[in-house]
């Protein structure tokens, strides 16, 4: 009865309090979007113009018609309009201030960062006809109660993270028009209501984890023009019942799970115009019917199980610009008609079983512009028009049974951009022009028969990053000696093509990553100037003539990781500086006659003995012993060797003195020392972290700005990996500052930086020490797929932090498995990020330019970085699926079918027919497709790549298909 009371007081206090407010001119809508304000995070000042003057308002009239974001009507008397979107804001919204807007009819909170539950108070707004909640984090179940939005025509909560089921009610809105609840964790079955809609003309429902059966009952929306539901988890077949949605124009179920064949009503879709059915597991033959969608212009019917061929009649598809078929089982040949489409722009037929030749007219009727019919059993020659629209940018014909030589239009095809013939049988010399290739990036002509040599005139092709001739017995000539001054060249690979003559001095060497001229019959030596190869990762000269001493500059390169130089005549000692690189992997200097010994270091430790043999003259580990030190003593060589041990041990003990003196007068001379401590580093002072380290000569001696680290324990018995850095005084304020950056940074996936103690000339970096290990140390230590996928996923979230959740964001810059290490629970975690973009702050060049660090300026400087964090990690995650195999492999993968690729990766990890396995397998093994795509345009942002890892699911949507190997 109490209640009662209440609730009808208020509601007869109600009326009074807006006629109050209306005669006192009191602005109940600007005070009710201040308390709106107050319950937003704000970083940007978005809405900064949120405010009351001092200056009474006008009676009748509201103040917050001039602030950003907000409309009201013609006399300004009402609030009709509310657009957040865009403006960076945050926080849990209440709903509480909803109630004042009742004239609203549109609110738009796209594109921010508000979370936590949807407040059902929208809901009160019942002149609403649009509301835009998209590009959010809301959670929680989808509230009751949206049946009230009788007059809604848009409702758009696409890329939230809403969980439960779809919410049935929306169906009763009949003036509906667009429905997104696209890029959530709905669950469970699309409810069969949705057949219900009216006026509905889009709906999407793709990239939740919606099961059950597709209901037939959409078939009963009449007007929807757009309709993708896709990347979900459904069971069965395509309900025939979708051929009666008459209006349709664009159909999505791709990545579904779909099986059955695929229904021949969807040719009575007369006004469809894409279609995609791509990565599902339908099966039979593609449908004649199809071909009765005259209007339809983009067919992906990709990564099914889908048999028989091409049906004649697609030759009536006049405006089909993208067919799509790949990965499938299908066979036959390509009808001729495929080749007269007048709209044709792609065609992807790859890993299938087609035979036969292509069609000849192929390129002459269209504007063709990609071609990929790789990995088949097609033959005969390249259709001699297949550029003649002087359009075609891709053409993958590698693994067929073409022979022949190249087509003439192909020479000329100044469009070109990736030309990939590899493992055919083309003969011939090579036809191409490069100085007509302008915008040439990938050249792989390998596994041939051609002749003639490399065309001379290849330095004229200034984009080329990839060229590929290897394994063409007959084509002999030498390598153009201006090959490595090409500015974008990565891969050069010339191996068993019989070259002759010298290699070309590498005076110009710019970018250059793989170096592979193996078996051919080159002479004379290896340039010093192979020095300027800074960023070579792997060379290969073996089984040739060349000869000569192996210079002692390759030691110094800071990338190579593989280098090759066996079965050749080179002499003299192995240079000694190889034995302290900390990137190479494999030396094999087997079968030359190099001597001497062997040099020490941890890197030849892990390399075999094959590396070594061969070299008569040569000992030490892993071959034979060198002869023993001490028997040159005679048969006082015991006693002799006593007193040298002695007189070595004074000699130290005075150097050690010397040093120490040194040490602690430069320390007097460097200005007082200070100390930052961070969170989870007690307040120490400076001379107590000082005196705690293990020899303080042997924290100066570790190089500046290097990987180099080591212990201290501080007073408290907490141990730190201590990191040195030297700086200018100019300089030390900006580096300061981003060190302060790194330090606040706080996730379970990186190393915590808890201090730094520093005067004007250089710095120590206290960071937690972690006794476990690195990547690179155990990276082939056999574990179980949940063991390797959680280090996946765990390095994932730190870059993700670095990328997305600090401002500005950090780059890694150095994200290798020897800066990965674990914890005590084994969890991956990041070090050395940032290191890199410390480096260039201490530079002279950045810190001319550069007086205080500005946030601005250091987002433009990683942005490149960025992208390279994401082609790092792609490259990581194979090493992790291979056990160490696939290191540095991201450029090669892409070089191989997926089909083998996954066929490796399979077995490494004993997938046997554990289909549930190998799914999470594919999964993991495409998104590092992704990361290491070649353009970084191309890559996924971190938070892209995290989240097709952990939702298991791939939203490729501005990207239906993919190239068979990039």
């Amino acid at each position: 009865m109490e209640n009662f009371h209440s609730s009808f007081y208020f509601n007869l206090l109600l009326p009074l309090l807006f006629l109050y407010a209306a005669v006192s001119a009191v602005d109940i809508y600007s005070d009710t979007l201040l308390s709106l304000k107050s319950e937003l995070a704000d970083v940007n000042g978005s809405l900064k113009d949120w405010i009351l003057p001092s200056a009474e308002n006008p009676p009748g009239k509201i103040h917050a018609c001039s602030w950003s974001g907000v409309k009201c009507n013609t006399n300004n008397s009402a609030v009709t309009g509310i657009d957040l979107s865009m403006k960076s804001l945050a926080g849990e919204i209440s709903g509480n201030q909803f109630a004042v807007f009742t004239d609203l009819v549109s609110l738009n909170l796209s594109y921010n960062s508000f979370s936590g539950h949807l407040p059902a108070g929208i809901f009160n707004l019942t002149n609403l006809t649009t509301l835009d909640i998209s590009r959010n984090n809301f959670s929680g179940h989808f509230p009751v109660g949206v049946s009230a939005l009788q007059n809604l025509i848009v409702l758009d909560a696409f890329s939230n993270s809403f969980s439960g089921s779809l919410p049935a009610e929306i169906s009763e809105l009949q003036n509906l028009k667009i429905l997104n609840l696209a890029g959530s964790y709905f669950r469970g079955p699309i409810p069969s209501e949705y057949g219900a809609f009216r006026r509905l003309e889009f709906i999407h429902l793709a990239g939740n984890l919606i099961t059950g059966s597709i209901p037939p009952e959409l078939g009963k929306l009449k007007t929807v023009t757009h309709m993708e539901i896709g990347y979900n988890y459904y069971h069965g077949s395509i309900p025939w019942q979708l051929g009666n949605m008459t209006e349709l124009q664009y159909l999505d179920i791709a990545y579904a799970n779909l099986s059955g064949a695929i229904p021949k009503s969807l040719g009575d879709l007369n006004n469809l115009e894409s279609l995609f059915l791509f990565r599902n597991q339908l099966s039979g033959s593609i449908p004649a019917e199809l071909s009765n969608i005259r209007a339809l212009q983009s067919l992906d019917l990709s990564d099914n199980l889908i048999s028989g061929s091409i049906p004649e009649t697609f030759s009536e598809l006049k405006n089909l610009k993208l067919l799509s078929l790949f990965y499938n089982e299908m066979a036959g040949e390509v009808p001729d008609g495929i080749a007269e489409l007048p709209s044709l722009e792609t065609l992807l037929l790859w890993n299938n079983y087609f035979s036969g030749n292509l069609p000849r007219s192929l390129g002459r009727n269209s504007m063709l512009g990609w071609v990929d019919v790789s990995t088949n059993n097609l033959s005969g020659g390249v259709p001699r028009d297949i550029c003649a629209n002087g359009q075609l940018f891709k053409l993958m014909l590698f693994s067929n049974n073409f022979t022949g030589g190249l087509s003439t239009s192909l020479s000329n095809c100044s469009s070109l951009v990736r030309l990939r013939l590899e493992d055919n049988m083309f003969s011939g010399e090579i036809p191409l022009k490069f100085s007509s290739l302008t915008d040439i990036t990938y050249v792989d002509l390998s596994g041939n028969n051609f002749s003639g040599g490399i065309p001379m005139d290849i330095s004229k092709a200034q984009k080329l990053e990839y060229f590929n001739v290897s394994r063409n017995p007959e084509l002999g000539g030498t390598v153009p000696a201006e090959m490595w001054e090409l500015p974008n060249l990565h891969n050069f690979s010339a191996s068993s093509c019989g070259l002759i003559g010298n290699v070309p001095s590498f005076e110009n060497c710019r970018s250059i990553y793989v170096v592979e001229l193996s078996k051919n019959s080159l002479e004379g030596t290896v340039s010093e100037s192979i020095s300027k190869c800074q960023a070579l990762e792997r060379i290969d000269l073996g089984s040739n003539n060349l000869s000569g001493r192996i210079p002692e500059e390759l030691a110094s390169l800071p990338a190579l990781g593989v280098l090759d130089l066996s079965h050749n005549s080179f002499d003299g000692s192995i240079p000694k500086k190889f034995g302290s690189s900390s990137t190479l992997v494999l030396l094999n200097v087997s079968y030359n006659d190099v001597s001497g010994i062997i040099p020490s270091g941890k890197v030849f430790r892990t390399m075999e003995q094959s590396a070594f043999v061969g070299n008569p003259k040569l000992c030490g580990e892993p071959l034979r012993s060198c002869p023993g030190s001490v028997a040159i003593f005679g048969s006082r060589g015991v006693g002799k060797l006593l007193w040298i041990l002695l007189l070595c041990a004074v000699v130290v003990m005075f150097v050690t003195l010397s040093v120490m003196g040194i040490f602690y007068f430069r320390r007097e001379s460097k200005g007082q020392w200070k100390m930052i401590s961070f969170d989870g580093l007690p307040q120490f002072t400076a001379n107590d972290v000082l005196k705690s380290f293990s020899s303080t000569e042997s924290m100066d001696a570790l190089p500046p700005l290097s990987a180099s680290v080591s212990k201290a324990v501080l007073p408290t018995g907490i141990t730190v990996s201590v990191k040195k850095i030297e700086w200018g005084a100019k300089r030390m304020r900006v580096m300061l500052e981003f060190v302060t950056q790194i330090g606040n940074a706080r996730h379970e996936n990186l190393i915590r930086l808890l201090g730094v103690c520093y005067n004007n000339q250089l710095a120590y970096l206290l960071y937690e020490y972690l006794p476990n290990g690195n990547l690179a140390e155990k990276i082939s230590v056999k574990r179980e797929w949940a063991a390797k996928y959680k280090i996946v996923i765990g390095v994932a979230k730190g870059l993700h932090f670095l990328h997305h959740k600090c401002y500005p964001a950090i780059a890694h810059g150095d994200l290798r498995s020897r800066n990965i290490v674990f914890d005590e629970n084994m969890e991956p975690c990041l070090t050395e990020f940032g290191f890199k973009h410390l480096l260039e702050l201490n530079k002279d060049s950045f810190a001319a330019a550069t007086s205080t660090w500005d946030a601005g300026d250091n987002i433009s400087v990683t942005k490149g970085e960025l992208c390279r964090d994401v082609y790092s990690f792609g490259e990581i995650m194979l090493e992790i699926l291979s056990r160490g195999r696939l290191t540095n492999s991201g450029a090669s993968m892409h070089s191989k079918s997926r089909e083998v690729v996954l066929r490796e990766i399979y077995n490494e990890n004993e997938a046997g027919s554990n289909i549930s396995l190998q799914e999470e397998i594919k999964l993991v093994v495409e998104v590092a497709m992704l990361c290491t795509r070649s353009r970084p345009s191309d890559r996924p942002s971190m938070e892209s790549a995290l989240k097709l890892l952990s939702e298991s699911k791939i939203q490729m949507k501005n990207n239906p298909t993919f190239e068979a190997a990039g």
